[in-house]
């Protein structure tokens, strides 16, 4: 055979296994495709919480949604066959409700009364705090921390001591000024505003850490500059000190306001919603008819509503924080 021949029928050799080895690696590819996934290792380790958000959190919120649409009550709890579809019946009682209309003006008189009060005192605190004059500066932060990790209960008991219309100490202190001594707790006019004092003066020092942190990532050299050029403390406030910290404090208004609006525990523990239901909230509302009178259809329609309302007014504080800058 001819070296010419023998090199030709060795290359169509060469490439027939070319071929063939191609054709092979190709199935072992495509066989092997299914399981040659991999998943990124960030998806293992969030898997967990994600399943215990899912649990915990998702699937209550879609049966309580259920439920909303349903007259769920005591009744349901001994045998599911109690249980109807009564579909928007519980939405439109609510707006039917005259005691829903109560507790809402009260939420929102909460929300409005305390919600810029509780700022307002955490930025002076937060200020005074930051201070270079100040001494025992961490003393003085848990001092001013400690009523929001105090138990409510004990808080109660304290404040109502204070509110004692006969020995308590606010009027004994008012006598000084010739004020008549004041029911705080039973005159329904004055036991809202005594609840927001209360309320402010224990939660003031959470929103009083967030201002510190804010105030602390302001560059000193704007400060000095404004001081070479004559800025009063007024103007350094107004100039440097609201702007450098908007984005604070639009959190913080936030979710103050998202927490004044579940308003429960103070006015629960302190009057029991009364005087005449001035200190009702939607919250306590919701609670009343969920659990003493067992509406859990009700009192989860209440429930949606109310987060729709929280929706609204975050998405407004939000539009309104964006006109202002």
């Amino acid at each position: 055979m001819a070296p010419e021949q023998v090199r030709s029928r060795k290359y169509t050799v060469d490439k027939k296994k070319h071929e063939a080895k191609e054709k092979a690696g190709s199935r072992d590819l495509h066989s092997k495709a299914p399981f040659s996934v991999k998943i990124p290792a960030a998806y293992l380790f969030l898997a967990p919480a994600m399943l215990a958000i899912a649990v915990f959190f998702f699937i209550p919120v879609a049966a309580a949604f259920i439920i909303s649409f349903t007259d769920f009550d005591i009744y349901a709890l001994s045998s599911f066959s109690n249980l109807r579809f009564i579909a928007l019946k519980n939405y439109l009682r609510i707006f039917n409700d005259p005691l829903f209309y109560r507790a809402l003006k009260n939420t929102f008189y909460f929300v409005i009364g305390a919600g810029p009060l509780s700022i307002a005192v955490s930025l002076g605190a937060a200020m005074l705090l930051n201070s270079p004059m100040v001494r025992l500066k961490g003393l003085f932060r848990l001092f001013y921390f400690i009523p929001v990790v105090t138990t409510l209960v004990a808080v109660a008991v304290v404040w109502r001591f204070i509110y004692h219309p006969r020995f308590g100490i606010l009027n004994y202190l008012l006598g000084f000024l010739s004020v008549n001594p004041i029911d705080w707790l039973g005159d329904p006019d004055w036991a809202m505003p005594a609840i927001i004092l209360m309320a402010v003066w224990k939660n003031f020092g959470y929103n009083m850490i967030i201002f510190i942190a804010g105030l602390q990532n302001i560059p000193e050299y704007l400060y000095e500059a404004a001081v070479l050029e004559g800025a009063g403390w007024w103007h350094r406030f107004k100039s440097i000190t609201l702007p450098m910290l908007a984005p604070t404090t639009i959190f913080v208004g936030i979710i103050t306001m998202i927490g004044y609006f579940q308003l429960f525990a103070e006015p629960y523990v302190m009057t029991q919603g009364g005087p005449l239901n001035r200190t009702l909230s939607i919250v306590q509302y919701m609670y009343e008819e969920g659990f003493r009178w067992w509406n859990m259809g009700y009192s989860a329609a209440l429930a949606f509503v109310l987060f729709f309302i929280i929706f609204a007014a975050a998405l407004l504080q939000l539009r309104f924080q964006k006109d202002v800058e």
